[in-house]
């Protein structure tokens, strides 16, 4: 797949947003290990910051036309940040995009800057345990309504959820997050922007499509070009990609990016410099964990469908109800390598066989290149009541597993030993 400028995405996770010369020719980007920047004169620092918060129609922003991008102080931005969000801008095909310290630090940003007392907002389930509770416990307390659809894939379910919502307030915000952890249940992006749409013209407020894209990442899967307002994806996981930094990024459009940035800035939940220097060099190589974690993943979910002591396996890819299939051909550029498995029996059975395994890490998170398993009900989605977590198809029989790079032999010998002795 290649983006506007005609380079392939495997391309611009190399190179974009970064040219040599401005680093005094040094082939990989500097860390600008700095927390201020100094200006050449008092005009100069009039300019950029009447450009910085009056926008670029201003005066300041005029004068300094043509000039090398000017830098105030690290929480507003630096050369870093700068690089990595045209490298993640360019590679979910978005005008502009946000870093942030955390996954959930854009999460939070996202909504605190969308939504208002009295809105509503209405999500797939399940979904990632932090925005859970953030929505539930957290922005419930500032007035907001939120309703949820169980099946991402019928029309009925999603509308029902919309009318419900509506009901009780304007409908601001719709969150999706597909595929879903850690069930890797599907939601039709472009089928949730036709029914927000729909929904904006009656209420005379579009609702913002957010999606969460974190299991699948800008090389697998697009949501910005099935109609979504914003794509939101933990740079943590698979673009971070090695279990040693935490970051998150948000794209879109530039009007709905600048806002996100205004609110960041008040926050102070910008991406430091070395964080940032971190993040493009794992971009650089996520073409080629992708498709090697993938591969893996593929092989040991067919293993684990195969096992006696093993009820189900939820993996994109054994998805063959006639709409999974067809939302998957349409809006996934393949399967990815997080999943879960149920194991037959409970939470006891899933103890027995974690406490025995030696080449799997027993750890959440995902998107590493280590492969990790954990058991969501005791872990990701403790905080998440009971009865909610069964409803989505996680209980205490679920493990999720986070397939990584090493060789898949060896995790498969790991998995047989444990799962022997559960």
């Amino acid at each position: 797949m290649s983006d506007k400028t005609g380079l392939h995405l495997e391309t611009l996770a190399i190179s974009h947003g970064y040219d040599p010369q401005s680093g005094q020719g040094a082939a990989k980007p500097p860390i600008y290990a700095t927390s201020t920047f100094v200006y050449r004169s008092a005009q100069q620092a009039k300019d950029i910051h009447e450009a910085f918060f009056d926008g670029p129609e201003s005066a300041g922003a005029r004068r300094l036309a043509g000039e090398p991008q000017a830098y105030i102080y690290g929480r507003l931005g630096h050369p870093n940040l700068t690089m990595v969000e045209a490298r993640l801008a360019a590679l979910d095909g978005a005008e502009d995009s946000a870093a942030f310290n955390s996954g959930m630090a854009a999460i939070s940003t996202i909504l605190f800057a969308l939504l208002r007392p009295g809105d509503s907002l209405v999500h797939s389930r399940p979904f990632y345990g932090g925005a859970d509770n953030l929505i539930h416990n957290v922005l419930s307390g500032f007035g907001v309504n939120a309703f949820d659809f169980a099946d991402g894939l019928a029309e009925v379910s999603i509308q029902d959820a919309l009318d419900r919502a509506a009901a009780r307030g304007p409908v601001t915000v719709i969150w999706i997050e597909s595929p879903a952890n850690p069930t890797a249940a599907l939601v039709d992006i472009a089928l949730v922007v036709r029914l927000a749409r729909a929904l904006g013209e009656r209420q005379g407020r579009q609702p913002i499509v957010a999606v969460d894209n974190t299991f699948l990442g800008p090389l697998l899967q697009s949501p910005l070009a099935h109609g979504a307002d914003l794509c939101m994806t933990s740079l943590t996981k698979y673009c971070g990609g090695h279990s040693d930094l935490l970051a998150g990024g948000v794209s879109g459009s530039a009007d709905l990016i600048a806002r996100l940035k205004t609110l960041r800035t008040l926050k102070g939940a910008h991406l430091d410099a070395q964080t940032a220097w971190l993040l493009l060099r794992s971009f650089e190589t996520l073409p080629v964990r992708t498709e090697r974690a993938c591969d893996n993943a593929l092989k040991i979910a067919t293993y684990l469908r195969d096992h006696p002591k093993v009820r189900g396996v939820t993996y994109v890819g054994f998805r063959d109800e006639p709409a999974a299939l067809a939302v998957r051909a349409r809006q996934c550029r393949g399967t990815g390598s997080t999943f879960s498995v149920r194991l037959k029996g409970g939470e006891a059975e899933c103890f027995r066989m974690l406490d025995r395994l030696k080449v799997l890490r027993l750890a959440v998170s995902l998107g590493g290149t280590e492969t990790l398993i954990c058991h969501p009900a005791t872990t990701t989605h403790y905080a998440v009541p009971r009865e909610t977590r069964e409803a989505s198809g996680i209980d205490d029989a679920t493990l999720r597993l986070s397939v990584g790079l090493e060789h898949p032999d060896d995790l498969i010998a790991d998995l047989k030993q444990a799962l022997d002795a559960a």
